[in-house]
């Protein structure tokens, strides 16, 4: 919003009696049509709807801040598009250049940033067991040559990853990934029987 706040210094106990709240400003619009639409048509006349009720009521949008009709949208370290979901070039190139780890802190910020974008990859978990490992207490810190190779696995698979399809209800998807989910089991898990397991699995993906 332009000017949502006069830009003036207030006490600490004040913050909150600044905080206002909208709540009937929208009315009687949907508040899916607020968000991501499929419908470019329907969705430019839920557009003109909404910015007609914000100018009535006097309130105005920030232009700086606002974009329209882009086919695609850098987002948190994502590009968002009309093909689907793709890591941002942007952080392709951070990852291609990440050094080798020296140490546990260094592993833990890749596996951080690695985690960010398991989805991308199929078998994730599985792929970074050896650099988890590393990170536990009781493990000396050796990156051997198994580690090397889920390090540069990981890193291969980044830089080469699919675009992920948008979920569409009732739409098929003909082999198109949506995203990827893996985890490792847990101690207690590695006894349960086959029956189990499958549950735990379905539990996991919902």
């Amino acid at each position: 919003m332009q000017s949502g706040y006069h830009e003036l210094k207030i006490k600490p106990k004040d913050v909150s009696k600044t905080a206002f709240r909208t709540r009937q400003v929208c009315r009687g619009v949907h508040r899916r049509h607020l968000a991501v639409f499929p419908n470019d048509e329907e969705h430019e006349a839920h557009l003109r709807q909404v910015l007609q009720i914000l100018r009535e009521m006097k309130l105005f949008g920030k232009l700086k801040k606002c974009k329209f009709w882009h086919r695609k949208v850098a987002f948190l370290g994502h590009v968002v598009s009309g093909e689907g979901i793709a890591v941002d070039p942007m952080m392709i190139e951070a990852i291609k250049e990440w050094p080798r780890p020296t140490n546990v802190t260094e592993i833990w910020s890749f596996l951080g940033l690695a985690g960010y974008y398991r989805r991308f990859v199929e078998r994730f978990a599985k792929l970074s067991i050896p650099l988890t490992r590393l990170t536990h207490k009781e493990t000396k810190f050796i990156l051997n040559a198994l580690c090397e190779r889920s390090f540069l696995e990981l890193k291969e698979r980044w830089t080469t990853a699919l675009i992920l399809a948008l979920p569409v209800g009732g739409a098929g998807y003909d082999g198109k990934v949506i995203a990827y989910a893996f985890r490792q089991l847990k101690d207690y898990e590695k006894n349960y029987p086959t029956h189990n397991l499958k549950l735990a699995a379905v539990i996991f993906a919902l």
